[in-house]
């Protein structure tokens, strides 16, 4: 009887410690969550991008919003694995924000990009970001176009384009299971130009 209950109190140990660890892991993601989103909402304030905190080596670049999916997430630069564990991200590869070509947005199958699996051409996607030169935040509507699912050679969809784009990537299938062997990828076309927010609309995004 004794030597069942040492491995009965292991496997409750190990139990109680993988809770742990994961209710952790999802507290520090809030946390980041919430500092990555003042971050952003600081920045807009100050006319410059703000770090979420102090060490980190990314900073918020764009609120990303797909209205019929209820989705709203803030964007961070430079899509390293580091960065990818905080939000969506800008590939360094594509073209910047406000910059003419296809700009390119990663984020993981599992999480940021998760809703993506209910995405449907014709949905809106709205952009907004800070104009770097002026400071002011402006705002672009885009319109999906196509959505692919390629094998990870197939980069045709995030290379430069003569046209504005916006490009969408993630890994596939989506869920949480071990493999993921091909890349699954929305295609946007700007709607028309990039506007100013109005000053009554970037005072709600202050609030």
């Amino acid at each position: 009887m004794k030597l069942l209950r040492f491995p009965a109190l292991l496997i409750l140990i190990l139990g109680v410690g993988l809770t742990a660890l994961a209710a952790y892991l999802r507290a520090k993601g809030e946390l980041a969550s919430v500092l990555i989103r003042n971050a952003w909402e600081r920045g807009l304030r100050l006319g410059t991008p703000q770090r979420p905190w102090s060490w980190a080596d990314t900073y918020p670049i764009a609120r990303l919003r797909i209205p019929r999916l209820g989705y709203d997430e803030i964007v961070l630069e430079g899509a390293t694995p580091r960065t990818l564990a905080f939000g969506p991200a800008r590939l360094l590869s594509g073209a910047g924000l406000g910059e003419p070509g296809n700009l390119v947005l990663a984020g993981h199958r599992t999480s940021w990009f998760e809703p993506l699996h209910s995405i449907a051409q014709g949905d809106k996607i709205d952009l907004e970001w800070s104009d770097p030169r002026s400071g002011v935040l402006r705002e672009r509507i885009y319109t999906v176009t196509m959505i692919r699912v390629v094998q990870p050679q197939n980069v045709g969809l995030l290379e430069p384009t003569s046209e504005d784009a916006l490009t969408l990537i993630t890994c596939y299938p989506f869920g949480r299971g071990p493999l993921s062997p091909q890349r699954y990828i929305v295609r946007a076309l700007p709607s028309g130009p990039s506007r100013l927010v109005s000053g009554q609309q970037l005072s709600k995004v202050l609030i």
